[in-house]
């Protein structure tokens, strides 16, 4: 994390906007390990902005939007899940994932929607296969000491996620 992350706290674009710029000459050097763990969703800026995206920010950090990133049993690949809870009832996306390239790229699919309520699975579906033009990507931009990840999506939003306390993964509910 640069001096001026520090200085201007988790939720200023600038600072993370200027190490994506050297991240995208120089990549971060994370690897998969450094990226298990069950992350809280804090902060959103939208496309082409530097000021957060108010609104959904409140409202995913309201909904415990989460991402879960775990080792899949097979080599390289991850187990990737992203859901948003509220009270009991949660709406949960599963699937795989893969880092590729030296920024790296989460490339990830999601086969699988479950809808829980609480520990109790109310639906499960499958999910078709993304087309491989609209494969969904996270360009990540750093993992820092204190806990933050930083990532660019498919769509061009910049997310800022918190390390959540073990434990934390999903409030209210089982796995």
């Amino acid at each position: 994390m640069t001096d001026a992350t520090q200085e201007q706290g988790p939720t200023a674009a600038a600072p993370w906007l200027a190490l994506e710029r050297q991240v995208r000459h120089h990549g971060t050097g994370l690897v998969a390990e450094q990226l298990h763990g069950c992350w809280r969703l804090e902060q959103v800026w939208p496309r082409g902005s530097d000021r957060a995206a108010a609104t959904s920010g409140w409202l995913l950090r309201g909904l415990a939007a989460r991402l879960v990133i775990a080792a899949a049993a097979e080599g390289s690949a991850l187990q990737v899940s992203n859901a948003v809870q509220l009270g009991p009832l949660q709406l949960r996306f599963l699937g795989q994932g893969r880092l590729q390239g030296q920024r790296p790229l989460l490339l990830f699919q999601f086969n699988q929607l479950q809808v829980r309520w609480g520990a109790r699975l109310l639906l499960q579906r499958p999910l078709p296969p993304p087309t491989p033009q609209r494969q969904p990507f996270f360009a990540l931009i750093a993992r820092t000491a204190s806990g933050c990840l930083v990532a660019r999506g498919r769509g061009g939003g910049l997310a800022l996620w918190q390390r959540a306390a073990d434990g934390e993964a999903w409030p209210n509910s089982q796995g």
